[in-house]
């Protein structure tokens, strides 16, 4: 097909619902590590990475060459037959999950394969309501969970809910410092937003809950990055009115924090019930709902997901971790990570439009807004940045409930040479849009 065949396709065949970050949508033809390349042949380096999807590199090699053994070995066999694949996959995925003991395996040692985050979080709101024997679930305000109506019913975003609501859900404050709905500062605040957690429960649920749901990092939310005491506070509270604790690590596990597997335990706590999806395939769909094996153990009944825990995406999913572990990527994302963040932050005092930058490892932010003093949002100029950036030669991403944060995950095997390229084209990105202002 043509240019203009694709894109007159694309208009006419598919649904509209997809938004674009291009007035004119941008058509890429090919990948490999950190780079991706336009059908007319421009060369971008990608620090979106598939939204935080390709962790290990386009096209990586070493996972790919796995991936094609299986292709011809088994592809598809469903979830009614055991096979190494999805064994082996569950039994490492045993060793590395949060609260770790001397046995060698985590305290979530029970998995559940799917097709996406979407899926998974579905899975988990339905183990834990099996588990509690109780329906109530709370959620974050400005968090993202997916797109089935269950999925779009616990999203704290109304851009992405369709106008859909679900019954037996509600939402929390999040840690969201930046704009404090409280007006309060940390840490003078004693982290109100975690303690309105007991008043929330008290007065807008049943007082016996289900389960708690939040992303440890917000991702469509704008990476909101929460206090260390945010968690471990309404974890105590969860717990005491007979609630689990689901971390939904769609976007932040597999080292992606830097330094610690999921994105949960820089908080130290463990849940019990974990869900992922994205990066552990690096492109290849998968979906992961995991739990302490009492809760998986209270899923009575029948279920299953006809293409989860397939045999190409599980062999894709343990190709990935063997990576990560081999190359020791975890410590490369904290190194990297951090040097980003000095780059971003050296960015931030020179562009007034920046009015924070947040993150952990490899998931940074950058708000922007009109104005530092009121926070003004500034959408429009993000969406122009986008612009600016493409014609440089990189890509990331934006969110936030106000659609002016730029989001900024590029596969975690980068360098700092990286690094050095994306901050000097992001820095000329800013120029032109001061210019253009």
């Amino acid at each position: 097909m043509t240019k203009h065949d694709i894109l007159l396709a694309h208009k006419q065949h598919l649904f509209p619902a997809v938004y674009h970050f291009f007035k004119e949508p941008l058509i890429l033809d090919h990948a490999q590590d950190q780079y991706v390349w336009d059908i007319d042949g421009n060369q971008y380096l990608d620090f979106l990475g598939g939204i935080v999807t390709v962790s290990v590199g386009h096209a990586n090699k070493e996972v790919n060459r796995r991936v094609h053994e299986q292709l011809d070995k088994l592809v598809h066999i469903s979830p009614l037959f055991a096979h190494e694949p999805q064994a082996a996959l569950a039994a490492r995925l045993a060793e590395i999950t949060p609260g770790r003991s001397a046995n060698g395996l985590g305290a979530l040692t029970k998995s559940f394969f799917s097709n996406s985050g979407t899926e998974a979080n579905e899975m988990a709101i339905l183990t834990a309501r099996c588990y509690t024997g109780n329906t109530d679930i709370i959620a974050l305000r400005h968090s993202y969970h997916g797109r089935s109506a269950l999925a779009m019913g616990i999203t704290g975003h109304a851009p992405w809910k369709l106008g859909l609501s679900q019954p037996g859900i509600v939402h929390a404050h999040n840690a969201y410092c930046y704009r404090c709905p409280f007006g309060l500062e940390y840490p003078s605040c004693e982290v109100r937003c975690a303690q309105d957690m007991e008043e929330l429960i008290r007065t807008s649920t049943s007082g016996h809950i289900a389960g708690f749901i939040a992303e440890p990092i917000q991702g469509v939310g704008g990476y909101i990055v929460p206090p260390k005491e945010y968690f471990p506070i309404i974890e105590k509270i969860v717990r005491n009115h007979g609630g689990l604790f689901i971390s939904d690590e769609v976007q932040t596990a597999w080292g992606r924090t830097g330094g610690k597997w999921f994105g949960i335990e820089h908080w130290g706590v463990v849940p019990d019930i974990l869900t992922s999806a994205k990066g552990l395939g690096n492109g290849a769909p998968i979906g992961l709902t995991m739990a302490k094996p009492e809760v998986a153990d209270g899923m009575k009944g029948l279920t299953l997901s006809t293409f989860g825990g397939n045999p190409i995406s599980t062999t894709a999913g343990k190709a990935v971790i063997d990576y990560i572990d081999e190359y020791n990527l975890r410590v490369n994302v904290a190194e990297v990570g951090a040097y980003l963040r000095g780059k971003l932050d050296e960015l931030a005092e020179k562009h007034t439009i920046i009015g924070e930058v947040r993150g952990m490892g490899l998931i940074q932010g950058m708000e922007l807004v009109r104005d530092r003093r009121t926070k003004e949002p500034a959408a429009a100029e993000t969406t122009e940045m986008l612009d600016a950036m493409r014609l440089e030669g990189v890509l990331c991403g934006k969110g936030g409930l106000y659609g002016n944060v730029l989001r900024v995950t590029p596969p975690m095997n980068i360098s700092k040479a990286d690094v050095d390229l994306f901050a000097e084209r992001l820095d000329r990105a800013f120029a032109k849009l001061q210019v253009a202002a």
